[in-house]
């Protein structure tokens, strides 16, 4: 059967998603390597490291438990959603279990909560760079994205000021992420705190990714805005997952934690769009929150050893500048200076040319900052292994030396 010539076969909204440019990434760094190039990916925002053995080994306990085999809550296993508020007490958040709701992942908690927030036309400020995720989930919702633009001069952090001059009688949220995907930038508790009271001043939601939290160099301290300031929980959605801290990415089980309203429409929505998450990654999630710390510790600590060496070595390319992250597992230099200088006989004239480039003449994959809403940088994940980063980064500076 064939539509009309007149009509669309999908719905204009299906239409215009774009792929995710990360996983486009990757993807196309796995399908070169299996082909047999020798391409190095430094794309992917996933640790490289396998989920950590006593998490493996709960799932695979929880496959012989008949009671696993069936539906569950819509809202999450009751005894994961207690360890996942008492996961949140140690940066200071109070949440009861009925007000965390388990998702098939972080990103389908942020399509969940702006699906609850938002109605058409509303408007949520989004700090640029962003994760190439918020803005469709945003307009999946029938909101408006709202760019505050940051670059490395600032250290991307948004300001007060930034924030008043983008807000409109339209502004119903904004978006706060810290650290950062892409910049592994880190909010100070006095800047968060600023920005803080000026939301609660204005009546804004805040929605708070807080999937790197864990993550943190450089001696330091991880603070969540609604531990800052109190007064704001009751208008704050918090985000999290177990994928970046126990490298659990495939395993999809994220959550959003906030006021009852929040978690009593997520279930409901959640109810018709999957159920339950998988109960064996919900047997996993459980085993990572109530299990010992030695190997999210040891994984950080490697993270940071990576993050040193990257940071080093790309501030060695001429053309490059790169400040230091104080979270996460990304750099995000600014390689404008490589644009117009010939490269292998090529030239870039934009990030998005230069990471053709690169993966053309060197096989590097990285992600451009176009992807991010910040043309003239890219995103460099230092979550691989230490000799795919120095290989190539070397590459990088041999052709650009």
């Amino acid at each position: 059967m064939t539509s009309g010539s007149d009509d669309p076969a999908i719905s204009t909204r299906a239409a215009g998603i774009e792929p995710s440019a990360t996983l486009a990434i990757s993807a196309e760094a796995r399908r070169l390597k299996a082909a047999g190039e020798p391409v190095i990916g430094f794309g992917a925002g996933e640790p490289d490291f396998p989920t950590p053995d006593y998490i493996v080994d709960a799932a695979a306990l929880a496959m012989k438990d008949p009671a696993m085999h069936h539906y569950t809550a819509s809202a999450g296993l009751p005894e994961l959603r207690m360890a996942i508020a008492d996961s949140h007490r140690r940066n200071g958040l109070s949440f009861e279990p009925s007000q965390v709701v388990v998702t098939n992942g972080a990103k389908q908690a942020v399509f969940t909560t702006f699906q609850i927030l938002l109605d058409p036309a509303d408007e949520v400020l989004i700090p640029a760079p962003y994760w190439v995720t918020y803005p469709t989930a945003v307009e999946l919702a029938g909101g408006v994205p709202v760019f505050v633009p940051t670059d490395d001069s600032s250290g991307f952090l948004v300001t007060v000021d930034q924030l008043e001059a983008a807000r409109t009688s339209r502004t119903k949220v904004l978006l706060f992420v810290s650290p950062s995907n892409p910049t592994g930038a880190v909010y100070p508790k006095d800047r968060m705190e600023a920005i803080g009271r000026w939301a609660a001043e204005h009546g804004l939601w805040v929605v708070t990714d807080e999937i790197y939290d864990r993550l943190v160099y450089d001696g330091i301290t991880f603070h969540s805005m609604p531990a800052v300031l109190p007064e704001l929980a009751d208008r704050t959605v918090v985000i999290n997952g177990v994928s970046k801290t126990y490298a659990m990415t495939g395993w999809r089980v994220g959550w959003l934690a906030g006021p009852g309203e929040v978690a009593d429409a997520a279930i409901r929505l959640q109810s018709h769009i999957s159920s339950n998450v998988s109960n064996l990654s919900q047997a996993a999630a459980l085993a990572a929150l109530t299990g010992p710390d030695d190997a999210p510790e040891a994984m950080r600590a490697a993270f940071d050893h990576r993050r040193q060496t990257m940071v080093s070595m790309l501030n060695a390319v001429p053309g490059i500048e790169c400040s230091t992250p104080g979270g996460a597992f990304y750099t995000f230099p600014n390689v404008s200076g490589l644009f117009g200088v010939d490269l292998a006989g090529r030239t870039a004239a934009s990030s998005l040319e230069l990471a053709a480039l690169l993966l053309d003449e060197i096989q590097i994959a990285v992600v451009p900052g176009e992807a991010f809403g910040a043309p003239g940088y890219a995103r460099l994940s230092f979550a691989l292994a230490d000799y795919d980063l120095e290989e190539g980064l070397g590459r990088l500076q041999q052709l650009a030396g």
